[in-house]
């Protein structure tokens, strides 16, 4: 019977909380954000506070640093990635009608011989097609995520009121995180810190990692683009670096636009093309190899598949809310049921009465 209250009162508790993110999610984005901030940057002032600094000098510096680093990539990238993204959006369609033409020209004959006379007109009508359908659900979702965070809005109060909450929570993170601790119930606080250790390992691991690794392979793929001369190398390599967020996703996405343009670019001349491919079989093999075991570590990586939901999940349903709340939730998710599995193996339930079953083994850490 304690047990079923205990489940009762968890599952409520959650049921309000998400209601309370539905309900606010127009204006959480600031806070959420500032939050994310402090836990991210709160190890840099537990360091600066060993070396003689107190909590508020501490958090003061690191603050206005990242404020500084934070506008001047602003003035410097945003103009540079807008411009290139506009240009590249106008002049998407007669990419794609390039690329369909050198299809046509060099591939015609044997497509045709493969799938018959009318295999050549039925590829350009799907890939037509494809193309078209898969811009109408990039816009929508997009929309979606301007729509829901109530864009304007929210860049004004992030660029505004982050700042500040940030350094608020910053000052109190480790005053915040007692006082929290002391609020678990008594007979279960072991449990409970041995899971919130598991799940702060996950997302800091995770997160600040993987933060690491986008931003060293985005700077590669965009220099190295650019001084091949690339067209709408900088953007493409930017957003290749981005979406390395998801294990895999950013790299085969850079891939696909840089080997499109550079096709339609430097046609026929396929030095410059496999030029472009070697780029980012350079870049997958030193993420792979180098950066991904020593930033981010196969013990706290999540999913790409579950990584990819939650994205989309808490995007679509709390707009930029829920992406930033995403891998925070998806990590905590995974830990959970993790334990909850260990749980179930070594229960009477799974076990039955016989003590010699041997419980099969689950990865805490994968």
């Amino acid at each position: 019977m304690t047990f079923q209250r205990q489940m009762i009162f968890w599952l409520v508790s959650l049921f309000i909380v998400a209601g309370l993110l539905a309900v606010f999610s127009t204006i959480l984005l600031p806070f959420v954000a500032g939050f994310a901030l402090a836990y991210l940057l709160d190890p840099l002032a537990d360091r600066l506070q060993r070396v003689g600094l107190g909590r508020l000098g501490a958090s003061l510096i690191i603050l206005v640093l990242f404020v500084l680093i934070f506008i001047v990539g602003l003035m410097v990238v945003v103009p540079l990635i807008a411009q290139q993204l506009g240009e590249f959006v106008e002049r998407l369609p007669s990419y794609v009608a390039r690329l369909q033409q050198l299809a046509v020209e060099q591939g015609g004959p044997l497509i045709e011989r493969l799938g018959g006379s009318n295999a050549l007109k039925d590829m350009q009508t799907s890939v037509g097609n494809l193309i078209s359908q898969g811009m109408a659900w990039m816009g929508s979702f997009l929309q979606s995520l301007w729509s829901g965070g109530q864009a304007l809005l929210g860049i004004f109060s992030l660029l505004v009121v982050t700042p500040v909450v940030a350094f608020y929570m910053l000052i109190d993170w480790d005053r915040m995180v007692t006082t929290v601790d002391s609020w678990m119930p008594m007979r279960h606080r072991d449990t409970i810190r041995a899971i919130a250790r598991d799940i702060d390992k996950a997302i800091a691991g995770f997160v600040r990692g993987q933060a690491l690794v986008c931003i060293i392979l985005g700077t590669f793929y965009a220099v190295a683009l650019s001084l091949l001369g690339l067209n709408f190398g900088a953007m493409i390599g930017m957003t290749s670096g981005i979406l390395s967020f998801i294990p895999y996703v950013g790299s085969l996405t850079g891939l696909i636009l840089s080997m499109g343009v550079a096709i339609v670019q430097f046609w026929p001349d396929w030095t410059l093309i496999v030029a472009t491919l070697g780029i980012f079989v350079f870049g997958q093999f030193v993420e792979g190899n180098i950066l991904s075991p020593k930033l981010v570590g196969e013990s706290v990586g999540l999913h790409p598949v579950w990584l990819m939901f939650a994205l989309l999940a808490f995007g679509s349903v709390f707009g930029f809310v829920g992406l930033l709340l995403a891998v925070p939730l998806a990590a905590a998710i995974g830990v959970v049921a993790r334990f909850g599995l260990h749980q179930y193996l070594t229960s009477p339930l799974y076990r039955g009465t016989d003590p010699a079953i041997i419980t099969p083994r689950v990865d805490l850490d994968a």
